[in-house]
This record gives structure tokens, C-alpha cells and sequence, in this order.
């Protein structure tokens, strides 16, 4: 059975799917692997390396989904790799399921295809096939980083003999994976960390990494309601969403670096900070809008450009930062995809026979897709020439 890895088709992109470690670990369980020339080469894995890994080297898309029965993807396919598909085949893929308009193609054809996006996140057994929080972890990380180069001002203290030097002030704006590793990180560089979210659960989160919880003021009723959720499901009143705009507002205004991190998937990003805001915030401040390519945090972000408004504050529209950190994302991306892969397969043979095998040579695989499985089934965007997107 051979697995395929597609080069990603926009400039944008420098991941890929599979790493030749990840490569290693296929063969070790019987697979076959091609891949298409060049595509690990943004992320510094050349042809050779996975040559070495014991892959096969394909001139084109068109290559390896002929021979490939599982396609493996960061995005998207390209449209005239979708148009070579045939009933059967399987493609894995971080695949923005509710903006894909190739969906109904896919089902056409009789693909199975799985959107890694959609991976139930409170499942144990699915904790290492999670790529949402493998790649917001670097991007929290790295957007600190593009945050320091923008900012005109050193983040830590300085006492020096002709002055003191103020530690820089930055406010995180959600507090998920990135958000996290964002405020750590900033912390490491010496910054003075606020940060802010929606779910009061994340206070103690972000006070265990030094930072300080921007508090809103909550009645005994919604208390009692965010307690019973553990604030993931907690929907918060008009009033309260009213009072943490104010308490952002104050923060923001005397902010010197602002990093936003809401995206829902499916919809736009939310419109966290609006050009009122922004009027009041300091000339030299920045703002990297980690969700400017779902719609945007920041009022104003473009998705991979940098903005000055007419105060001198900066947005940087930080629509891809996984892909600037291309050789250490891809190779946490791969380990996603083979713990996912190991859940599709079941080896052919016997208890008996697989004791007898020699260690030195792979088992004969077999497809298991199976839309009961809880993993399987909520990745699956199409599967029996149906869209289930939807429809679970």
C-alpha cells in the first residue's frame, strides 16, 4: 500500500506533509511512500533525504496520486490534483473544511478525505494526532518573535548608567494553545504579560505562567455557569462581553505590543480590536493578528502584510506563521499524520502469523476506514461519494 505527499501549490506554504523521519516510521509499519519532488524543499528536506528514508521520487502531482491510495497534504489539494482522484483513495490533509469548495468533488469521486482540523481534541487517544495545537504552539512562540523585530524598544529591563530602561508591555488576546506559549515567551524575554479571554477558566493558566489575568467583574450567576462548564461552553451575557471590551480597551491603550490569537473554526475570525481602539494605543505599538487569514482579529490586518495606521501603530497580518517555522512544523505535522494513519490500517495477518514474521520485514496492511470509530468518523469530510460535513 503506497502513501503519497503533494507539494503545496501556493508561495505561501512552505510545509510539508511528510518528513523522511516520518517517511522511516511508514516503512517500519509495511507502507510504501512517494513523494513529489521538491516538496520537502522549503523545509530543508531535499529529494535526497527522503530518498535515503526509503521513498520513491515523483517529477509531478499527477505522479503520485496515480500510484498513491492515501494522499497526504498541508492544505488543499490543488484543483488539477483533485480532477485525478479516483473512488478509493483516501486524502489527509489539513483541508479548511467549512470554506472547501472541492468537497463535493471529493464525494464525486468516491474519496474518503479527513480534515485534521476537526480532530475531537478532548479524546485522549487523539492528544498526538492534534495539529491544531502542534502548530499553535510554534506560532504562539514565533509570533513574539516578529512581535520583538517590529517593536523599536528592547522587551526586557535594562539598568544601564545612563537611564533604566522600562520592560516592554504586552497583551495576549486568547488564551488557547498560541496563547500560552505567547505569554511564556514573552515572559522569557523579560516582557510584562497581560492577557485576556473569554473563558474565566483560563486564569489560572495564565497566572501559572507569570502572567496577569485581566479581570472582568462576573455576577454569581454567570460565575456559576462558567464554573459548570469549565468555561468551554460557557456563553457570556451582553453585559459581560460589554465590560471586557472596556477592560481590553484600558490594556490595550497602554499596550506596546499586542498579539491576537481568536480563530473559530468554521466561521471569521472574531473582531477583537476595533479602530477605536487603535486611535488610542501608542505611536511604535504593534499588533500581530495571528487570525488575519480567517477574517482577522485586528480592524484594519491584511492577511501577510504590515500596516501602519495615521497614530504610527502597527498590524502585522500574520496569516501563515506555522509555514516561517517550516522544518520544525512539518515534522510535528508528519508525527500527527502517522499516529492518524496507524488508526486507518489493520494488519492482514493472523495473531499467529504476525508472532512468526520476521521483525525485518513489514506486515501486509489492509485498510480499516471506519466511520463508528470516534477519530475516523470526525475527521471524515467525505467518505461513500457523501459530503458529511454537517450531517453527523
Amino acid at each position: 500500500m503506497k502513501i503519497g505527499v503533494v507539494s503545496a501549490d501556493v508561495a505561501s506554504e512552505s510545509r510539508v506533509a511528510l518528513t523522511p523521519d516520518a517517511v522511516k516510521k511508514l516503512r517500519k509499519l509495511g507502507f510504501e511512500v512517494v513523494i513529489q519532488s521538491g516538496a520537502g524543499q522549503a523545509a530543508y528536506y531535499a529529494d535526497e533525504l527522503y530518498q535515503a528514508a526509503g521513498a520513491d521520487i515523483a517529477n509531478g502531482s499527477a505522479e503520485v496520486i496515480t500510484q498513491s491510495q492515501i494522499i497526504t497534504t498541508v492544505n488543499d489539494l490543488p484543483a488539477e490534483a483533485t480532477e485525478r482522484l479516483s473512488s478509493g483513495q483516501i486524502v489527509i490533509g489539513m483541508l479548511d473544511p467549512y470554506r472547501n469548495t472541492q468537497l463535493d468533488i471529493y464525494a464525486e469521486k468516491g474519496v474518503t478525505a479527513f480534515a485534521m482540523e476537526l480532530l475531537p481534541r478532548t479524546l485522549s487517544r487523539a492528544q498526538n494526532m492534534d495539529v491544531l495545537s502542534s502548530q499553535a504552539n510554534l506560532a504562539g512562540y514565533k509570533a513574539v518573535l516578529l512581535a520583538a523585530n517590529e517593536y523599536s524598544r528592547p522587551f526586557p529591563m535594562f539598568m544601564t548608567s545612563a537611564g533604566t530602561v522600562k520592560p516592554a508591555k504586552v497583551v495576549i488576546l486568547g488564551v488557547g494553545v498560541a496563547g500560552l506559549q505567547a505569554i511564556a515567551t514573552a515572559k522569557r524575554l523579560g516582557a510584562v504579560v497581560e492577557a485576556s479571554d473569554l473563558r474565566p477558566a483560563a486564569k489560572e493558566q495564565v497566572e501559572s505562567l507569570g502572567g496577569k489575568w485581566l479581570d472582568v467583574p462576573m455576577s454569581e450567576e454567570e460565575a456559576q455557569k462558567a464554573k459548570a462548564t469549565g468555561g468551554y461552553a460557557w456563553t457570556p451575557s451582553e453585559q459581560y462581553i460589554k465590560d471586557q471590551a472596556a477592560v481590553v480597551d484600558k490594556a490595550l491603550s497602554n499596550a506596546d505590543i499586542v498579539i491576537t490569537t481568536a480563530q473559530i473554526p468554521g466561521r471569521q475570525a472574531p473582531r477583537l480590536v476595533h479602530q477605536a481602539t487603535l486611535a488610542k494605543m501608542k505611536a511604535g505599538s504593534v499588533l500581530i493578528d495571528m487570525a488575519a487569514g480567517t477574517g482577522g482579529n485586528v480592524e484594519g490586518s491584511v492577511p501577510n502584510e504590515t500596516i501602519t495606521t495615521d497614530n504610527g501603530v502597527r498590524i502585522v497580518g500574520a496569516a501563515n506563521i506555522p509555514s516561517m517555522l517550516a522544518a520544525q512544523s512539518s515534522d510535528l505535522y508528519a508525527n500527527n499524520l502517522v499516529n492518524f494513519i496507524t488508526t486507518l490500517i489493520a494488519p492482514a495477518n493472523d495473531d499467529a502469523s504476525a508472532s512468526d514474521a520476521s521483525p525485518n520485514l513489514p506486515l501486509t496492511l489492509a485498510l480499516n476506514v471506519d466511520m463508528e470509530d470516534e477519530i475516523q468518523g470526525a475527521l471524515a469530510v467525505t467518505h461513500d461519494s457523501q459530503v458529511r460535513l454537517g450531517k453527523r
